[in-house]
């Protein structure tokens, strides 16, 4: 893989990190800040109410987001050092995003915050566009 591409998910992975600290911060009022805009934003402006149960349910939410983005980092790293023998790796990963899109979105427009598939739609396009970049996935003879 080019040095480009490797660019790309580091600063893919990154981008991951950084959301998933502004999620798990929502858990506590001296770190709401970023995941109160966020919540805003996907609620189309309402403030949303950060009761306890819901800072329980962020705080969990943020801490499996950044772990599934460190194994995420892992997966991506050995893959990528195992060159085209690292194919299945990126395959697994690329069907672990592409359900965590279908999921994540759907429910987010059954539960009416229906503009979240905006940043998930970022999320996996900027994850699919490495992907198709740096042709992990094609077959090689």
């Amino acid at each position: 893989m080019s040095a480009f591409w490797q660019a790309w998910f580091q600063f893919w992975l990154v981008s991951m990190v950084v959301f998933a600290l502004a999620v798990a911060g929502g858990a506590l009022p001296a770190t709401e800040a970023p995941f109160r805009l966020g919540l805003m934003l996907v609620n189309g402006g309402v403030p949303v109410e950060l009761d306890p149960a819901l800072r329980f349910v962020t705080g969990i939410l943020g801490g499996v987001f950044l772990g599934w983005i460190v194994l995420m980092a892992l997966v991506l790293r050995q893959a990528a050092t195992l060159g085209a023998a690292g194919r299945p790796l990126w395959q697994a990963a690329t069907i672990g995003m592409l359900t965590w899109y279908m999921l994540d979105s759907t429910l987010s427009v059954l539960t009416g915050f229906a503009l979240n598939v905006v940043p998930n739609s970022l999320a996996l396009v900027t994850f699919l566009i490495g992907i198709a970049g740096s042709g992990v996935l094609v077959r090689r003879a």
